[in-house]
Parts: structure tokens; C-alpha cells; sequence
């Protein structure tokens, strides 16, 4: 079922939530451990993203290096397929513009077609790790907003070969990315909000967030989207606070600021039991919040950690 068919049927609040594909080398029981104690909540839907290649240099006889790329998590589409097979939820892939050519996208989408998936997030990913700027393929995309104009020609029935006159359309539900606080390559609010616009114009069916703790930010990105001529619906990202490390990991990676309060709890924590304290306490009411804001969902991002979300979500909804 499409995320836009659940939310239109929905009596409330749905519920879904995103996971990280296992480090190569894993085996899929590592990630069933994260998915397994939130099955409970029956999630409308989970995203699994996608992580594109990164490049290592290895040290050659002759003292020079050889330029190798490597991915770490790979998989997506298959472990979409396994989470369907074994749970019986909808699974919504992530789809990138880095590391794809227009070729290698339409492949993508005829294989989730294939396993029968109806669902899909665009996005344009980020830089190569190291990089300082996002550089497409040769021949592929470099803005999202193209990336689901393909798709949307792939729905109507129309291939990149030429040969094809009478391609079996596909039927994708299309996703993509909004920013509560701005994307951070944007100059500013209005451009970002363009941006957006033209990712719906070009197709979009919904749109998911980046993660927040400020939820009057989100109340305020919704108000402008309406305003902006933006219509469909948006679902609110949100992430717990869990260690130590997430304090300034979160900001600095993410582009967010942490409201006031927040950070002052969070300045007294001592341990990372300290910080998911904090972080679930202050997840369970932005939780609350949202839900009698009346969103059509809230999805979480787990980062394969599902403790801190589980006892959120059964305390707020």
C-alpha cells in the first residue's frame, strides 16, 4: 500500500520509522534486532536508506595509491523485498541521485516494480564522504526535483529507451525531503521552500523531514509550505537524544539547533544512561505535541537503536 493510501485512511496518527541496511559483513538478524521490538506498534511503513559508495586509497608496491570505492551498507532494495517477506509492513527505499546514472536509476525503479514495491523516497544524497560538495554522474542527476521527474515519467509509462513505445507504467508513491530549519546549501528559507515546491510540482506525493527538536519550527515550515502553494502531506521526522556523543554529533551533521531547554538538560548529563533520559522524556512530549497538531504521521529515525523510540511511542500515542 502506498504511505499516501495510509494516510488517507487513517482514523489518527500513523506511525513509521527508518532503518540503517547492516554494515557489509553482517548478517540480517542485526537488523531484524533493531525492527522486532517496534512490530508491536504496527508501523504504517519503514524506510530503509541508502548509502552510497565511498573511496579509500590503497597503498601500492610502488608507493603510489590506488583510488578504490567501497560500500558499506549495501542492499537497500533487497532488504526492503526480507522486511516485507518476514514482517507483512510496507517498506519505502531511498532512493539517491550520487552514484547513479539515469540508466542505473531506471534499473532501480524496475527492480522495486519487480518485488512490488509501491513506494519510494528521493533524494539527492549527499557529497562522496571527504568531498566538499555534491557532485553527480556523468549522465545523472544532480537535484532531486529531476530525480522525481523520472520517476513521474516512468508512472505515466514513458522509459528513457527510446525503443519502448509502450512501457508498463509504474505506480510509485513518491517521497521526498523537507527541512524545518533549511537545508543547509540553501541561501534561505523562501529559496528552500522553492526548491520544495518544484519536487512537488515535478511529482512528489509527500513529503518527510529532516529530524528536529523544535517543534514550532515545524508548525512554522508547515505554515509556509501552505502559504508556498504546497499541498500534500508532510510527515515530521523525528530522532531521541541516546549518548554523549549525539549532543554535537546531531547538530554538526544535521544542520539543527537544539532549543534552549533542551541543551540545558542535556549539559547536566553525565552518561549516556543520563542522555536518553533526557532524550526520551523530551522525545515523548514533542511526540504529544504532534500528534494533537494532528499529523498525519510521526516517523523516527532508529540509526538501527530502537529502545529510546519504543518507550516514546508507547507512552505518547
Amino acid at each position: 500500500m502506498k504511505v499516501t493510501e495510509h494516510i488517507e485512511k487513517a482514523k489518527g496518527t500513523l506511525f513509521s520509522f527508518e532503518v540503517l541496511p547492516s554494515l557489509k559483513g553482517k548478517d540480517i538478524q542485526d537488523l531484524y534486532n533493531g525492527i522486532e521490538p517496534l512490530m508491536e506498534f504496527n508501523p504504517s511503513f519503514i524506510n530503509v536508506t541508502y548509502h552510497r559508495e565511498e573511496f579509500i586509497f590503497k597503498k601500492l608496491n610502488n608507493g603510489l595509491h590506488d583510488k578504490i570505492a567501497a560500500r558499506k551498507r549495501p542492499g537497500t532494495v533487497s532488504i526492503c523485498a526480507a522486511i516485507r517477506y518476514k514482517y507483512g509492513v510496507d517498506t519505502v527505499p531511498h532512493l539517491i541521485c550520487g552514484g547513479f546514472t539515469r540508466d542505473e536509476t531506471e534499473l532501480a525503479l524496475i527492480d522495486m516494480q519487480y518485488l512490488g514495491m509501491d513506494n519510494v523516497l528521493a533524494l539527492r544524497g549527499d557529497p562522496v564522504k571527504g568531498e566538499g560538495h555534491f557532485s553527480p554522474e556523468k549522465d545523472g542527476h544532480a537535484y532531486a526535483s529531476t530525480l522525481v521527474k523520472q520517476i513521474s515519467q516512468m508512472n505515466s509509462g514513458h522509459y528513457i529507451d527510446d525503443e519502448i513505445v509502450e512501457g508498463i507504467p509504474t505506480d510509485f508513491c513518491i517521497g521526498v525531503a523537507g527541512y524545518p530549519e533549511k537545508h543547509f546549501e540553501a541561501q534561505n528559507m523562501k529559496t528552500d521552500l522553492r526548491f520544495l515546491k518544484e519536487k512537488v510540482d515535478a511529482g512528489a506525493h509527500y513529503i518527510v523531514t529532516q529530524l528536529f527538536f523544535d517543534n514550532q519550527k515545524f508548525f512554522r515550515f508547515v505554515d509556509n509550505c501552505r502559504k508556498a502553494g504546497i499541498t500534500v502531506p508532510i510527515i515530521p521526522g523525528i530522532k531521541p537524544i541516546t549518548t554523549l556523543k549525539h549532543i554535537s554529533f546531531l547538530p554538526k551533521t544535521f544542520h539543527i539547533d537544539m532549543p534552549e531547554p533542551l541543551a540545558d538538560e542535556l549539559e547536566k548529563c553525565k552518561s549516556n544512561q543520563d542522555v536518553m533520559k533526557v532524550g526520551i522524556e523530551w522525545g515523548i512530549e514533542q511526540t504529544k505535541e504532534l500528534i494533537k497538531f494532528g499529523v498525519p504521521c510521526v516517523h523516527f529515525y532508529t540509526m538501527g537503536k530502537s529502545e529510546a523510540v519504543k518507550q516514546i511511542v508507547k507512552t505518547a500515542y
